[in-house]
């Protein structure tokens, strides 16, 4: 995401290399660069001109540290602007109401039945909710059963009425049945149209106010760009939600609406979609944003996409088995799954500081494992516990079963037990140590 804006202000900031000192010439050189780049990601005219002067005004009174240089202290001057504009610091979901009543708004095709899913999901696995959904779109075909299939997916009960065209009365009965059944949250799908209009917008705010709700998101899709602002300050206009949430942010986005959308409608930004699966759904920082616009990573979600995946108990036995050099396939496929679940790989090594770059033009499937764990799904029980036991016959056989050739299947083999006699070093580090070697290491074999 992001990465032609982060390209453009790259070579922004390549104005300033070489200069001793700030002046106001290399300054506006800078910030001319910096105000195309905005706007071809697609942030309008205004707020690319005010977001400009204010790092101009900041820029020339500025002081030059000796060990600073005035590149350095640009970029650290358009990070803070960059967060700002964007909100400045996370805000999370009012969920101090029994239930907490979350009316789920947005034009259609914005990806609001998905999102509510992903919300159901997001708070019953990481704040031990328990979440009711509720089907209120009774326009759009095959809207209802969309739900239920992704509500069966996650474990959390649909509340639906198929016969009632009434969105306001299905939305008033759902809070009574999320009471009387022990639910704590009830999430209110709603209709969408393909452009606004006055009677989706009264259906709406009627909602809205029969239902009192403690968060009112306005779902958008983040490819609409500059589109997407506007339509947010309609709905924001006659609905006054408390929040933004910006679905496909990990595909071909300029990025203008994540960077506009507070400025215009003062309203923050409370989660991104970044996939298209149930939890692919991330908490919106912005100052995490504005590090990885700007090619800094974003380390902190690293290491928390990592937390979530790691069980101090496997931990322990994993542990004792690197201690005893029994690590085997067999765990190393465990591990392998784990990373997998913490998202896509190239934006997973994008939040490592300076990955960014070096990744620009790098193709890495979405499976960048799959070549790995081919090879060792073709070894028997034995092989996989016992790495030892691999002579040439059986390592050609294991090729030949996973479309490899034998010199990838003894590359792999070779980087296996150089991890091990390394992991076997550092047991103190246990999983961790384990977990950020491959990741480095073992992305491999590629065809």
């Amino acid at each position: 995401m992001f990465e032609s804006l982060s390209d453009r202000l790259d070579k922004a900031f390549k104005a300033l290399k070489g200069h001793g000192h700030i002046t106001e010439i290399n300054v506006a050189e800078t910030l001319k660069d910096v105000r195309r780049a905005l706007l071809d990601a697609d942030v309008s005219y205004k707020i690319s001109k005010q977001f400009t002067d204010r790092i101009k005004q900041k820029a020339l009174g500025e002081k030059i540290l000796t060990s600073v240089s005035p590149g350095q202290l640009m970029v650290k001057i358009i990070h803070d602007e960059l967060a700002s504009l964007m909100g400045g610091e996370m805000i999370d979901l009012n969920l101090k109401g029994n239930p907490s009543v979350i009316l789920i708004s947005g034009l259609q095709g914005s990806g609001k039945t998905t999102f509510c899913a992903k919300l159901a999901n997001h708070l019953k696995t990481k704040k031990g909710k328990k979440p009711l959904l509720v089907a209120g779109d009774v326009y759009r075909p095959a809207a209802i059963e969309q739900l239920k299939v992704l509500g069966e997916q996650i474990d959390v009960e649909v509340y639906s009425e198929e016969d009632n065209k009434r969105p306001v009365k299905i939305a008033k009965r759902s809070v009574a049945y999320c009471r009387d059944h022990g639910y704590n949250v009830v999430i209110i799908d709603t209709a969408g149209r393909l452009a606004v209009d006055e009677v989706m917008m009264n259906e709406i705010a009627a909602i809205k106010e029969t239902v009192n709700p403690h968060e009112t998101l306005f779902v958008v899709d983040a490819m609409t760009g500059q589109d997407a602002v506007n339509t947010a300050k309609a709905f924001n206009d006659r609905l006054d939600f408390e929040g933004v949430v910006l679905t496909k942010l990990d595909g071909d986005t300029r990025g203008g609406a994540a960077l506009t959308i507070k400025a215009v409608v003062d309203k923050p930004i409370k989660f991104v979609g970044v996939g298209e699966k149930v939890d692919a759904i991330d908490i919106f920082y912005p100052e995490r944003m504005a590090d990885r616009i700007l090619g800094m990573g974003d380390i902190v979600s690293l290491v928390e996409k990592a937390q979530e995946q790691f069980d101090e108990e496997e931990a322990k036995n994993l542990q004792r088995k690197i201690a005893k050099n029994q690590f085997n396939f067999n765990d190393f496929l465990s591990q392998i799954k784990q990373i997998k679940k913490m998202g896509n790989v190239k934006d997973l090594m994008g939040m490592v500081p300076g990955m960014g770059k070096a990744l620009k033009n790098v193709d890495i499937d979405d499976d960048a494992f799959k070549g790995v764990e081919a090879i060792i799904y073709s070894m028997t029980p034995d092989e996989r516990a016992m790495p030892n036991i691999l002579n040439g016959s059986r390592r050609k056989r294991i090729a030949n079963g996973s479309g490899s050739t034998i010199q990838e299947v003894n590359k792999l083999i070779k980087q296996f037990a150089d991890t091990r006699k390394m992991m076997k070093s550092m047991t103190s580090g246990g999983e961790k140590n384990m977990m950020r070697m491959m990741q480095n290491k073992m992305t491999g074999p590629r065809r």
